[in-house]
């Protein structure tokens, strides 16, 4: 209140002002009469950098790969899809599991039992080969250095994630 009461003051002060000084005081640039130019735009071509990390080691999977894991499940490969609670239950990848990266990042640091009062499911063995997904394939990336700083070595990327998948008419489970 006390900031609209100086506003308003200030703007007394202003057209009495302007009384005072005849037609010679400075209008705000909507009131202008003189056209404002601005400097003509560039055209700038920015490279691409999808992934920062160009030390992975994490295997890359396209969508068929994907749709063929989630129609065929298997003991051996666990698909991980790394978005917020609220992203998943929108949907996901049919056999995925959701483990948050941004919001549990110390997910894979966690022992056995923390992981499972968590998550509510086992904790991934780091004899099982894991495959993360998020929307578009930054937060998977994440994912899989965690994983792979914690001693997995068995680490893969769907990297064109939830978009790649609804793109090409993957089915979405919820």
């Amino acid at each position: 209140m006390a900031a609209r009461r100086a506003s308003v003051a200030a703007a007394r002060v202003l057209v009495n002002y302007g009384r005072l000084t005849g037609p010679r005081v400075a209008r705000p640039l909507w009131q202008s009469q003189t056209p404002i130019r601005s400097a003509p735009v560039q055209k700038v071509t920015v490279p691409v950098r999808w992934h920062s990390s160009s030390g992975s080691k994490s295997t890359v999977y396209d969508f068929e790969s994907i749709k063929d894991l989630s129609s065929k499940p298997s003991e051996d490969r666990i698909l991980i899809d790394v978005r917020e609670p609220a992203e998943y239950e929108g949907g996901f990848i049919p056999n995925a599991i959701n483990v948050p990266v941004a919001s549990q990042p110390d997910a894979w640091f966690l022992p056995e039992d923390e992981f499972e009062d968590r998550f509510g499911f086992e904790k991934p063995s780091k004899d099982k080969e894991v495959i993360f997904y998020c929307k578009a394939g930054v937060r998977s990336s994440a994912a899989a250095q965690l994983a792979q700083q914690q001693g997995y070595e068995k680490i893969g990327e769907y990297r064109g994630s939830w978009l790649d998948w609804q793109k090409n008419g993957g089915q979405a489970a919820k």
